[in-house]
């Protein structure tokens, strides 16, 4: 059965940010995903993670200015300096968060300048060197381009060339259902042929990307193919609920956990 991640930059928004892993815990999550805790000291985010008893499943690298429009800066010449300071960023949270997987952003650029794909390719190398020994697994994600026209990384074949060329165990491709759908379609078809390289999946309906229900993909049978595969990491449920976070967590319930927290009667 999936073991599943909120993604507390889109479920639990009627929350603020560092309330939003108790939240997510008292709703029958074991773990959590977001995509940048910057903005918050890393000790916090720690803090909260623990009170809650949550796994922290996966964040992102610094991307830029995300408020002006950038989308990463892995490919992008020139801005070098920044990402290898961002990666040192990244793994002062990695510490206080105990996280396992860290996704680089590529960044807007033409998948097929030559400049760009060195860059990028440099980046990726750094990058994963550095992780490296601290047990850190870096994930290259293929995102559609009605979401994030422009952007570099647009291709789950060239993704996964990325990660085979890189000659990296700890480079891992993060496989997003709901970009597949939109890219590709044949999300069950191509998580068998990428399965190999897959270190994390995330989900969320094709239609507005909201629960991952009855709009497609089918995700029952996708639940049982991961089972089937033996995949055994979380899911992030990086979708926007329709309506309130909790109203929307019907699909979840067969799921949810069992929680494990100590009841506070039992300190009585």
């Amino acid at each position: 059965m999936p073991r599943f991640a909120a993604n507390l930059s889109m479920m639990f928004n009627e929350w603020a940010f560092l309330d939003r892993f108790k939240a997510a815990a008292d709703a029958g999550f074991e773990a959590v995903e977001f995509l940048f805790p910057y903005e918050h000291p890393a000790e916090q985010v720690g803090l909260a993670l623990a009170g809650g008893h949550l796994q922290q499943a996966l964040f992102n690298l610094p991307p830029g200015d995300f408020a002006k429009g950038e989308r990463g800066i892995a490919a992008l010449a020139g801005r070098e300096a920044e990402f290898r300071a961002g990666v040192e960023t990244a793994l002062a949270y990695a510490h206080e968060t105990g996280v396992k997987r860290l996704h680089m952003m590529a960044g807007l650029a033409d998948p097929d300048d030559a400049t760009a794909q060195a860059t990028y390719r440099a980046s990726l190398a750094y990058a994963a060197d550095a992780l490296a020994p601290h047990g850190i697994e870096l994930l290259l994600e293929p995102i559609n381009g009605r979401d994030m026209p422009g952007y570099f990384l647009n291709d789950f074949d060239r993704a996964a060339a990325y990660v085979r060329e890189s000659g990296r165990a700890n480079v891992r491709l993060q496989f997003d259902m709901y970009h597949c759908e939109l890219i590709h379609g044949d999300v069950a078809g191509r998580l068998r042929a990428l399965f190999p390289l897959v270190g994390h999946v995330q989900i969320a309906s094709a239609n507005g990307r909201h629960e991952p229900d009855d709009q497609g993909p089918d995700y029952p049978k996708l639940f049982a193919l991961l089972d089937a595969l033996g995949y055994d990491g979380f899911v992030g449920c990086e979708y926007r609920p329709r309506a309130g976070t909790l109203e929307g967590l019907g699909w979840f319930a067969p799921y949810r956990r069992h929680d494990p927290r100590p009841d506070p009667l039992d300190a009585a």
